[in-house]
C-alpha cells in the first residue's frame, strides 16, 4: 500500500461519521490538497495575496495562532479548497470554514515550516503524518 492509499484510507475512516468535524474537515483538506494543482502551494499563495503574509509567516515559525472563518474565506477564497473541502469532508462549507479556522496554523506549520510548500510527490508522507494527529 503506497502513501497516497494510506491517506485515503486516513481520511475515509475520518468521514465515517466516527469521527469529529476537526478529524473530518482536517481529512477532506488531505485529500483536497492532494487533488488541487497547487497543492499547499495555493494555500500559500492565497493567503499571502490577499494580505494574510503576517499569518503565513507566523504559522511557518510555528507560532499557533487560531485564524477566523473570515481570514480563511479571505485566504482561501477562489481557490476552490474550502468547498473541495467540506464536500469531502461531509460538512457545510460554514462548518469546513470554522474547522480550517483551526487546522490551517497546524497545516502550514507542517507542511511549510520554512514558508515553502513541499514537492507534491512529498505530500503524501507528510499528510500521513499530520493526520495522525487527527485520528
Amino acid at each position: 500500500m503506497g502513501l497516497l492509499d494510506s491517506l485515503e484510507g486516513m481520511a475515509a475512516s475520518a468521514m465515517t461519521g466516527s469521527g469529529s468535524d476537526q478529524a473530518k474537515v482536517a481529512g477532506g483538506l488531505m485529500q483536497a490538497l492532494q487533488e488541487h494543482p497547487e497543492g499547499v502551494q495555493a494555500v500559500l499563495n492565497g493567503f499571502q495575496n490577499n494580505g494574510m503574509a503576517g499569518h503565513v509567516a507566523q504559522w511557518a515559525s510555528g507560532e499557533l495562532q487560531t485564524a477566523t472563518p473570515d481570514q480563511v474565506q479571505a485566504g482561501l477564497g477562489g481557490t476552490g479548497l474550502i468547498e473541495s473541502t467540506a464536500e469531502k469532508a461531509g460538512v457545510s462549507p460554514e462548518v469546513a470554514k470554522t474547522v480550517l479556522a483551526s487546522v490551517m496554523p497546524m497545516v502550514i506549520s507542517h507542511f511549510a515550516p520554512n514558508g515553502q510548500a513541499p514537492e507534491q510527490s512529498q505530500f503524501s508522507g507528510l499528510a500521513g503524518q499530520l493526520m495522525s494527529k487527527f485520528l
